[in-house]
């Protein structure tokens, strides 16, 4: 038709130049889009006029037509290239179009009229000019991104690939330029973004092989996957693989039609075609490695694209039906991941089928859709396992992707899964599996363990107990390193170790990978790089645990370093170096199984260890000796060189760093430990042994420090040495009969809470228990129990003993005005530690005591002299300061022990301590000020005073650190004074300043260094914060008399409470006080109006009570993991050394509920003041309770809600027998209103419970029962199931009704009128009631003289359809469950009622957290709890306390039927190959209208559905697109308009929408079809550049597809979308049906482009 208008044109216009200039436009201007297709169409018209040498019949004349193919080329080059170069600079107008869509529709315009001129031409001399002047704008520079505007003369890259994609076709001949444009492709893909990649590939590179001969596809395919092989391969261990591996995967899935073209296909090729033989990537490992790489990207497209390559690989290698790799054809490298023979064709589809079906169903997070094919992993597995003859079908590295991609799942239940079917996996017995499977485990495997949620408790295990995948961990790595090859343990067990100490790993992860390890059998694994590697762990993973669980972490790598170390290759310098970091006060401290363990471990390994190599005099390294090293000639070696040091020189040297002395000080206590348990064993005179060992090995460091004194010549350094080794030995010697919790004891002031929470330790020695009991003075503190003594202490203290006076005359005149420089402070604190621990050793031996007290006094004088005169702004001055300060603090440490008589000078010296801290102020300040509070050092001036300029000199740098301890000593000193002080509280206005001072001490202080302004703090309260602030005196003060004063309380106890969900213990001690308070356990002889008085004032606050009753913190799961780990961790015992080391700071977060019910049994029901109390505690309860109910926060199981609601319910029927009969009735109604509410079981048995006694105790409220059953069944629902359940012990609450005839006909009347209901369960409780009912009284009432009449044979035939269940399923073990439930079966509401049922059976049976269960033991042993006849602690029947816990309300399982091979597969997880369709390559695309157009309008949206093959969808799907105004539907195959099941959803809406037809193997040409006509293909896909539906705009002319229900969009059809959108969800489940999905889009493009007025539609 264009041919007729331009000759038609020609002919009318006497002058064609001036159509075509008129259709041209001017280049400073912008053209119109109908211009530029107008400019198209008539040179496409004129350039396909025929040519002849006259122009009379309207043909062109050879002259004209040369004219206009110059005019031609002149538009490529003035105005196609300047107007895309113009659109590529953003420099447009639009014309009210958005630019985007304005700049695609100007672009495609262009581009068509580039292709034209280009075609019209025929000149391939021009066309390569044009693509050498387009192609640097696919060459990035150096810094530009593709965002940014090109640089002059440079096309924009989306621009330049839609210019070079119509020149393309016209240079196939010219290999040199195609080749280069390929290159800057293959470039470009690497560079640019995933849109741009997309459109690289379809608009370059299909072109381009579009193009080529066969010859040349073959060669430009191989260059390809070559070149993405390579890239992939130099980038695989970069941080950008992941990204690789997605470019790669777009590519390959691209050029899959290429790549794997069908067998079929290749059958019918012709015969020239065949010399040319396509790539085979299957021949390539990298491509594998690409593949596997995809299937567990983290990308859910990239899975998709790799899924879909491994599936046409296998389709491929299936229809070949041919060996693969085949002997004739060569393979890179010698690993073959893939395999294919044809003799095994039904075994390989079977694997591949299942390994698709995993995958895919791996991409859903819902675990019930995930569990049902984790038995396919086995058929996986077992398959692999049972390749026979020698070869591997099935490469391991398959199955290490379903397990990668598990790991990977966003579910933790799916990880979990994961991880646990991996634990269990049988075939790793097998050495091959093992081997294949070790890297795994030592990467991913263990990337995966540091998942703190995978060691939860599952169901069925209680605390305390191991969790599942700790105890499967265990057996696993017994078995993995078991069935490894021997030579390969050690490098994989070394590999495992690094794992652990080069990433960070929670507390929990780590302990049980560390026990995990200790259980692995005994075998030289480890040498000198595993220990190093056990230290790093030691020194860097974990220091921010927990105390508890990492000293038992560190005790579980110690065992393993024990039982797996080689000692022939290691040297005692590795083992020493790693036992260094085993701290002594977590794991590794005398006296412990695990120190024994050690010795004995040493001792067996003595002469074994390889020698040490060590440096000679001349700077050499040399071996001490041929022959193996023993530990004492290491100790010996080690301490000649700890103590060999350069001679001194002028200038003062900072200390030495202690680690060498706490390696030395571990060596020579193991040492001498390891031979006195090797004399005790061989029955040696163990004394005398000890005594002369340990003589030997430390006379080089008592000669040096019997020379302390009197050598001045001594080299410092040697002394601080000498000295660091000496305070570790007294340390580590000191904690061996020093427990951690009485070191702590006696640095507190000996409270009795202090030692109530010792004596609740786990590990309480028997003489701490004897200092409880005892009136806790410091001299029992200080005496350690005779057995508690070893020889290895007594030998050492007897052999410093020689030494103890120069060490103290040295320390002495050291701190005495020695120290003046900055690194002298340091030193200072080690001469202070040293004489602190020499004298608390010796403290007790009478003859030294006088010793002792002797040098002191001088100190003391000293000290306070330094401290009295004015501050000298100088390093030395401040220095003499500082040491003076921490010389004194020192003191005051010692003295708070007791260690001085209170008669020595030196206690005298210190009572002077109060006039120097609390002397008055010079006359400015006010008399009451303290002066010496909070003292500062006077810092030297650091600036030159020439210059002006400051310098801060390297000793000045440790200045802050040196005022803080300055500061912090003061508050020590303090603290001491103000407990050697005066009794009695100080004066008002000195106290308040003194706090002040307190509070300004804490802002100044870093955290490490407030404990001793907090002991200050807790000197000036005697009685302890809540002692005072809650003081009987100040809790009977009434709102009226001090409402200040009470609002103040109010709030504090507000806060406490809000203060103990984060720190435990908090509240326990309110309410302990309060309760003592109110209700003294022991009132002595109080009379009766006192105890009165005083309990009074709990009337005052009864808020304080309410909260105790329904207190309890509920923990994260983070947090309660911690708790059940450490409880199981404790029970371990003495097995771990953890529990000896470390003090237990447990605080019961359930003592507060447990005081305050104590509380509430005592409480009398005679005594007016107590029964206020517990009906206005009543009373809150309730209001409490109906709060929850009404509130509409999110009430779900073991929610806090429900367990306030709990708690509530268990409070009031704890209280019911003390509660007045009239107070009850009023309280009555409320009881049953909160039955009518919803509530989690525990909760509706415990006010069914409440309901019974009330009627059984008062029966004149049973018609109040009744008005319930008449409220209006719509209110009631399923909640009148509780009153019938109260009807169910009608048999209890009968004995004490009157006219019990009438009661019970009125029983029956109300439960068989719900015995109609349409509600299952209601039916149900209701028919147990009446069994129940009916049993009482039915065959006497039925043989009674009124009798029942009809009524009686309504009831039987009710109770006969009951016990006729057995025939409809579930009903029938619904009617079973519910008999034998609990609460209907064996428990007894009367005979039950006590404190254990109510607080300990109720909620273990009604499945409550176990955190909310009390222990009976708790009443008995922490509180002092009145029992009574009405309500006893323990239940008299053992009947409840023996069944399981269980709810009658379950779901039937079924069995699964495992005789389909896809039964219990989801319908949306089909296997791939049941739905792959013949493909046959028709490639004619000629759509057929099947509708009739009645004038109706329709949008330009175009919705293709190929790939959905269901008719129902299908036929909804038709429907929806004709209400909406479609363009058109495109079907896979128009056959399905004739489907019943599509008709009866289309109702007739195919008549009038019209119907294409594109086969799904079309799709990839018709959509570039509609790509060249201007449509944008959006795809509904969830992609990582997804766009969200309610954010995207779409544009007019737009292409909607659709994909497959079971797969989605295929693979090789992504990257033709140009955007992908996703719809918003909120839910679960991921996916949405695909009919639904496609109708919330395209009534979306609907809205966007409904006209202001129209028609509205119904």
């Amino acid at each position: 038709m264009s041919s007729i208008l331009i000759n038609a044109l020609l002919s009318s216009c006497h002058d064609p130049d001036t159509l075509f200039n008129t259709l041209c436009w001017p280049s400073d201007l912008w053209p119109e889009t109908g211009r530029v297709e107008a400019l198209t169409t008539f040179i496409d018209g004129i350039g396909k006029l025929p040519q002849s040498d006259t122009s009379d019949d309207g043909d062109f004349s050879t002259a004209k037509r040369d004219i206009f193919l110059r005019k031609v080329e002149s538009i490529i080059w003035t105005q196609c290239l300047p107007l895309l170069l113009k659109v590529s600079n953003g420099d447009m107008a639009c014309n009210g179009t958005s630019v985007q869509d304005g700049r695609g529709e100007i672009t495609n315009a262009v581009c068509w009229l580039l292709s034209v001129c280009i075609n019209t031409l025929c000149d391939t001399a021009v066309s390569g000019r044009v693509a050498r002047t387009v192609l640097p704008s696919f060459q990035l520079p150096d810094g530009e991104t593709e965002e940014e505007l090109p640089g002059e003369g440079r096309l924009g890259i989306d621009v330049a690939i839609e210019a070079m994609s119509v020149i393309l076709p016209t240079l196939s001949s010219n290999e040199e330029l195609t080749t280069s444009i390929l290159s800057s492709a293959m470039s470009c893909i690497k560079t640019l973004s995933d849109a741009l990649v997309s459109k690289i590939t379809v608009r370059l590179i299909f072109t381009l092989l579009n193009c080529y001969s066969e010859e040349r596809i073959a060669s430009t395919l191989q260059f390809i996957l070559e070149d993405l092989c390579s890239w992939h391969k130099s980038d695989s261990s970069n941080t950008n693989s992941p990204v690789v591996t997605e470019r790669t995967l777009l590519c390959l899935t691209a050029l899959s039609d290429y790549l794997f073209p069908p067998a079929k296909l290749q059958l019918h090729a012709p015969p020239q075609s065949l010399s040319y033989t396509r790539p085979d990537p299957r021949r390539s490992l990298q491509f594998w490695r690409i593949l596997q790489d995809g299937l567990t990207h983290k990308d859910n497209v990239s899975r998709k694209r790799a899924l879909y390559l491994l599936k046409r690989c296998v389709a491929l290698s299936e229809d070949e039906a041919a060996e693969f790799p085949s002997s004739s054809v060569s393979i890179e490298d010698d690993e073959i991941i893939f395999r294919w023979a044809p003799d095994r064709s039904k075994l390989l589809r079977e694997f591949w089928e299942d390994y698709a079906l995993v995958m895919e169903t791996l991409e859903e997070n819902q675990i019930h859709v995930v569990r049902p094919v984790l038995n396919r992993i086995h058929t996986l597995i077992q398959t692999a396992a049972n390749d026979s003859q020698g070869i591997s079908l099935f490469h391991p590295s398959w199955l290490l992707g379903v397990y990668q991609r598990m790991f990977h799942s966003e579910n933790k239940s799916v990880m979990r899964e994961g991880v646990c079917h991996l634990l269990e996996l049988q075939v790793l017995r097998r050495p091959a599996f093992a081997l294949a499977f070790s890297q795994f485990i030592v990467g991913p495997f263990m990337d995966v363990m540091s998942e703190s949620s995978l060691f939860h408790r599952t169901a069925g295990q209680s605390v305390g107990e191991c969790p599942e995948l700790g105890v499967k961990l265990q057996v696993f790595m017994v078995r993995f390193f078991s069935s490894l090859p021997q030579e390969n343990r050690g490098p994989v067990l070394l590999q495992l170790v690094q794992g652990l100490g080069s990433q960070h790993w929670c507390s929990v992860p780590i302990l049980f990978l560390s026990q995990a390890l200790s259980h692995l059998p005994p075998c030289p694994l480890l040498g000198p790089d595993g220990l190093h590697a056990l230290r790093e762990v030691l020194r860097s993973t974990m220091i921010t645990h927990q105390v508890l669980l990492r000293g038992a972490a560190q005790c579980f790598l110690l065992n393993t370093a024990l039982s797996l170390t080689d000692v022939t290759s290691v040297t005692l310098d590795n083992v020493f170096s790693l036992l260094v970091h085993f701290r002594a006060d977590e794991s590794l401290c005398r006296g412990t199984v695990l120190w024994n363990q050690l010795c004995d471990w040493l001792a067996e390994s003595e002469g074994s260890f390889r020698p040490c190599v060590r440096e000679s005099g001349d700077g050499t390294s040399t071996s001490t000796s041929p022959e193996r090293e023993t530990v004492r000639g290491y100790v010996q070696q080690q301490m000649e060189a700890f103590l060999r040091v350069p001679a001194s020189t002028e200038q003062t040297d900072s200390v030495p760093d202690p680690g060498e002395a706490e390696l030395l000080a571990r060596a020579i206590l193991l040492c001498v430990d390891t031979e006195e348990r090797t004399q005790r064993s061989s029955g040696g005179e163990e004394t005398t042994g000890v005594s002369s060992g340990m003589e030997s090995v430390l006379r080089p460091l008592l000669d040096t420090l019997s020379r302390l004194h009197t050598n001045v010549y001594l080299p410092l350094r040697k002394t601080d040495k000498s000295l660091q080794l000496l305070l570790r030995l007294l340390q580590l010697t000191r904690s061996r009969h020093t427990p951690a919790a009485v070191l702590q004891l006696t640095r507190s002031r000996h409270t009795p809470a202090a030692v109530l929470q010792l004596t609740r330790s786990r590990h309480t020695p028997a003489a701490v228990l004897q200092l409880t009991r005892s009136r806790h003075t410091p001299a029992a503190v200080l005496q350690p129990e005779k057995e508690q003594e070893d020889s290895v202490t007594v030998s050492m203290e007897t052999l410093i003993l020689g030494v103890v006076e120069p060490i103290q005359e040295f320390i002495l005149r050291r701190l005495s005005g020695e120290l003046q420089e900055l690194c002298d402070v340091e030193r200072a604190e080690l001469y202070l530690s040293v004489l602190k621990e020499v004298v608390l050793m010796y403290s007790v031996l009478e003859w030294n005591h006088s010793n002792v007290q002797a040098y002191f006094p001088r100190l003391l004088r000293y000290v306070l002299r330094t401290l009295e005169v004015d501050q000298i702004p100088s390093v030395a001055g401040q220095v003499s300061r500082a040491v003076a300060m921490a010389s004194l603090a020192m003191t005051c440490e010692v003295a708070a022990l007791g260690v001085f008589n209170l008669q020595s000078e030196t206690m005298i010296l210190l009572v002077d301590l109060c006039c120097y801290f609390y002397s008055p102020a010079p006359p400015p300040a006010p008399p009451l000020s303290l002066a010496n509070f909070n003292q500062t050092l006077l810092k030297p001036p650091t600036a030159d005073q020439s210059t002006g300029v400051s310098e801060q000199g390297p000793l000045l740098q440790d200045w802050g650190r040196m005022a803080a301890h300055f500061i912090r000593d003061q508050w020590t000193c303090l603290g001491y004074g103000r407990r050697i002080g005066p009794p009695g509280p100080m004066e008002l206005p000195r106290a308040s300043g003194s706090l002040q001072a307190a509070i300004e001490a804490l802002s100044l202080l870093p955290s490490g260094l407030v404990l001793p302004v907090l002991d200050f703090m807790a000197s000036m309260l005697p009685q302890g914060f809540v002692s005072m602030a809650f003081h009987h005196s100040l809790l009977a003060l009434t709102e009226e008399q001090a409402p200040v004063l009470t609002a103040i309380l109010q709030q504090i106890a507000v806060e406490l409470t809000d203060l103990s969900q984060a720190k435990t213990g908090v509240f326990n001690v309110l309410i302990q006080h309060c309760c003592h308070t109110w209700l003294p356990s022991d009132p002595g002889s109080e009379g009766q109006s006192q105890s009165d008085a005083m309990f009074s004032s709990a009337l005052l606050h009864p808020d304080i009570l309410t909260e105790a009753c329904v207190y309890g913190p509920v923990f994260r799961r983070d947090q309660r993991l911690i708790q059940e780990v450490q409880v199981y961790v404790e029970g371990l015992g003495e097995e771990c050394a953890a529990n000896t080391t470390v003090p237990s700071d447990n605080r019961d977060d359930q003592f507060p509920r447990v005081c305050v019910l104590a509380f509430l049994s005592r409480l009398q029901p005679s005594n007016q003041l107590h029964e206020r109390l517990m009906e206005e505690l009543v009373l809150r309860l309730l209001k409490k309770d109906e709060a929850i109910s009404k509130s509409k926060q999110r009430y779900y199981s073991n929610s806090l809600q429900h367990r306030v609601k709990n708690r509530v319910w268990q409070t009031l029927l704890m209280l019911l027998p003390k509660l007045r009969a009239e107070f009850v009735g009023s309280i009555l109604g409320r009881v049953f209103e909160a039955g009518f509410v919803s509530n989690q079981a525990s909760v509706k048995y415990l006010i069914e419970w409440k309901m019974v006694l009330i009627l059984v105790q008062y029966p004149e409220h049973i018609d109040r029962l009744w008005a319930c059953f008449a409220v209006d069944q719509e209110k009631t629902k399923t909640s009148i199931c509780t009153f019938l359940s109260v009807l169910v012990h009608l048999n209890i609450i009968m004995p004490k009704l009157k006219e019990k005839a009438v009661q019970w006909r009125k029983a029956l009347d109300v439960i068989l009128q719900w015995c109609f209901s349409h509600n299952f369960s209601v039916r149900l409780y209701a028919l147990l009631a009446l069994k129940r009912v009916w049993g009482l009284e039915g065959a006497r009432a039925e043989e009674g003289p009124d009798g029942l009449g009809g009524l009686a044979t309504v009831v039987k035939a009710c109770l006969h359809q009951a016990e006729a269940m057995q025939s409809t399923g579930n009903a029938n073990k619904n009617w079973s469950r519910i008999q034998q439930h609990f609460f209907f079966g064996a428990f007894h509401p009367v005979r039950d009622y006590s404190v254990e049922t109510i607080f300990y059976t109720f909620p273990s049976l009604s499945e409550v957290c176990e955190d909310e269960w009390i222990l009976p033991w708790k009443f008995e042993k922490l509180v002092d709890f009145s029992q009574s006849a009405s309500l006893p602690l323990r239940n008299p029947v053992p009947d409840l306390s023996q069944i399981q816990p269980g709810d009658w309300i379950q779901q039937d399982k079924g069995d699964q039927d495992g005789e389909e091979r896809w039964a219990e597969v989801q319908k949306k997880m089909t296997p791939w190959r049941l739905g792959i369709q013949e493909q046959e390559p028709e490639l004619g695309l000629v759509p057929q209208q099947r509708a009739a157009r009645l004038g109706k309008l329709h949008s330009a949206l175009l919705v293709v559905a190929s790939l959905i093959d269901k008719p129902t969808n299908l036929g909804g799907l038709c429907r929806t697109c004709e209400i909406f105004g479609a363009s058109g539907l495109v079907l896979g195959s128009l056959h399905h308009v004739r489907d019943k099941h599509f008709q009866a959803l289309s109702v007739s809406s195919e008549l009038w929408l019209p119907l294409l037809e594109v086969k799904p193997v079309e799709l990839a040409d018709f959509l570039q079809l509609k790509k060249r006509e201007g449509y944008c293909i959006v795809g509904v896909e969830q992609t990582a550049n997804s766009q969200s539906l309610q954010d995207y705009r779409f544009p007019e002319k737009t292409l909607l597809l659709l994909g497959n229900e079971r797969e989605g969009i295929p693979a090789n059809l992504l990257q033709l979308l140009d955007v992908c959108v996703e719809i918003p969800q909120r839910g679960v489940i991921r996916s949405l049906n695909v009919h639904v999905s496609a109708a919330l889009l395209v009534w979306e493009y609907t809205r966007q482009y409904l006209p202001p007025t129209g028609v509205q539609s119904d």
